[in-house]
């Protein structure tokens, strides 16, 4: 049974409370950067290193903060790289119990096959520059959807509503473009 956008909405803006009551606002594009320098430091042992006055890196956006980035990548059972890990997991869990995906909507979508046909490739060309496209423009503004929008907004920060209404206005006619054709 799907879950009612009210309750859904209700239910999130709990959990966002909760989270910035209990630990700090949710934002999570900065762990994508930290995982990459957890499987950096992994070929690089010289990375990150722990130094007297805490954490340092050879990166400059990693010894950025006085070093938190690079103490992330040094001990990434944190709560916001455990966060990040447990979106996925959640998602997972969430897809299952609503009855898990047919074989053909875990390769593509229906709305994609309408749009664009069959062919994979494209749709894994498509799905990858699309993120990048994303996660580079939510580093070069120094947050994500979530921290900027969310977040934010839930803070009445001003620059929350300039990014949500800069997305939407962004996204609605991409995505009417795009998407000409119901499934």
């Amino acid at each position: 049974m799907p879950l009612n956008w009210k309750t859904g909405g209700l239910l999130l803006g709990l959990v966002f409370f909760a989270a910035v009551l209990l630990v700090k606002p949710i934002g999570v594009s900065t762990q994508f950067v930290i995982l990459d320098g957890i499987v950096a430091d992994a070929v690089s042992q010289n990375l990150v290193t722990q130094t007297d006055d805490g954490y340092t890196s050879t990166n400059a956006y990693l010894a950025k903060s006085n070093g938190k980035y690079a103490k992330a990548v040094s001990n990434p059972l944190n709560y916001s790289f455990v966060f990040v890990v447990a979106m996925m997991v959640g998602g997972f869990l969430s897809a299952m119990a609503r009855g898990g995906l047919s074989a053909s909507e875990r390769i593509m979508p229906a709305l994609w096959r309408v749009n664009f046909g069959d062919n994979q490739m494209k749709r894994y060309v498509a799905t990858f520059f699309g993120g990048f496209v994303v996660l580079y423009g939510a580093r070069l503004a120094g947050g994500c959807t979530s921290g900027h929008m969310m977040s934010g907004m839930m803070q009445t920060a001003l620059s929350g509503y300039i990014f949500a209404a800069g997305a939407f206005a962004a996204a609605v006619p991409v995505s009417l473009m795009l998407f000409k054709k119901e499934a």
